[in-house]
């Protein structure tokens, strides 16, 4: 029989990670071991000593939606008190006050609205290119992408392909949840299929886009839904390599209906086991990150030796946390530091990962 140590050893040396492996190194690893493995893989991959970050932003052009996801508490219905949609202009005024201050990627989502016209969304991206060349527009997650063309009457090809044309180059992998249909259907059930993300991706992927891949745990999935996702992921990976990293994060229950099921955050122990877990199982997929902003600073330090490379964006703006009463704040010059006191110099990237400045790590803590 196969032991937890075969399978790390294996890992490390760069071989693949079976699902039933994988459950069983959730389920029985001992997190320090998982922890050493995970390293190992991750300088293996990413031999210097370097942690990359990224100066964005990350508003929303509404908060209109009609499909009423059990662990949201951003999203308003038509009517109500609190909803908006802020104009293309509006927008643009954004991005430019944002490019302004250092920001060189504008992460924009919004609730699956029920009524924008395709036009608004092309001519935001156009727009962007246009009027605001300083940031790098990262746009719409698939549930997005799916409610365009259900508006616009298209496939989800032809709506990939129009925002191509209008400029866009990546999306964003928010929308995945669990990519695990029992849960799907208890936290999310209008919002679609695990197929439907994939898929959705998938041909992004075959157009094209770059994309990250998320996950966000700690609400009424198993073990082995944890497993389902991560496998689906590496599958879609081996077909196209369009996903440049893997973004786990926690449910936050406030103000969300789920909240009288999950009152409670997962804990940081639980954090740090997915992100180790991840960089293990995805041995496709270049980048892991690290969540300062979902998980709080010191735990997202704590992932830089957990198998972690990548320390996220600064967000500048977010709203979506914040409506569950979940608020972490950093800027540039807090995110450097945070990354040298973890023991590696700070880099600054581009949403693709083109490096744009290495902050080497003080002489005095190298």
């Amino acid at each position: 029989m196969i032991s937890i140590a075969d399978v790390l050893d294996r890992a490390v040396a760069g071989g693949r990670i079976s699902r039933q492996e994988g459950l069983m190194l959730l389920e029985r690893g001992e997190l320090l071991d998982l922890a050493d493995a995970a390293n190992a893989v991750r300088f293996r991959l990413h031999p210097k000593r370097e942690v990359t970050f990224l100066v964005d932003t990350n508003p929303n052009y509404s908060n209109l939606c009609t499909i009423d996801c059990i662990f949201c508490a951003f999203y308003r219905h038509p009517g109500e008190e609190g909803a908006y949609t802020h104009s293309v202009d509006d927008l643009i005024k954004k991005f430019k006050d944002a490019a302004v201050k250092g920001v060189t990627t504008v992460l924009l989502q919004g609730g699956v609205h029920p009524s924008l016209p395709f036009e608004y969304y092309l001519e935001l991206v156009e727009r962007t290119i246009r009027e605001v060349p300083e940031v790098y527009p990262h746009f719409f997650s698939t549930s997005e992408i799916i409610g365009m063309a259900n508006i616009a009457g298209l496939s989800i090809p032809d709506v990939l392909r129009r925002l191509w044309d209008a400029g866009l180059r990546s999306i964003p992998g928010g929308g995945a949840e669990i990519l695990s249909d029992r849960v799907k259907q208890k936290i999310s059930h209008l919002k679609g299929t695990s197929a439907d993300w994939l898929n959705v991706m998938r041909e992004a992927h075959k157009i094209g886009y770059k994309s990250t891949a998320t996950m966000m745990y700690g609400h009424l999935e198993k073990d082995e839904d944890i497993i389902e996702h991560l496998d689906a992921v590496r599958s879609l990976q081996d077909e196209l390599h369009g996903f440049t990293a893997f973004v786990p994060w926690s449910f936050k229950p406030g103000n969300t209906p789920l909240e009288k099921i999950i009152p409670r955050y997962a804990s940081p122990i639980r954090y740090l086991q997915i992100i180790a877990l991840s960089r293990l199982y995805l041995d496709n997929v270049p980048h892991i990150q690290a969540s300062w902003f979902s998980e709080g600073k010191k735990t997202g330090q704590i992932a830089l030796h957990f198998g972690a490379d990548d320390f996220g964006g600064t967000l500048q703006e977010e709203n979506v946390h914040a409506a569950a009463n979940f608020v972490n704040k950093t800027n540039t010059e807090e995110c450097i530091q945070l990354i040298h006191d973890s023991g590696f110099a700070a880099t600054q990237r581009t949403t693709l990962y083109d490096i744009l400045k290495v902050f080497p790590l003080p002489a005095a803590a190298a």
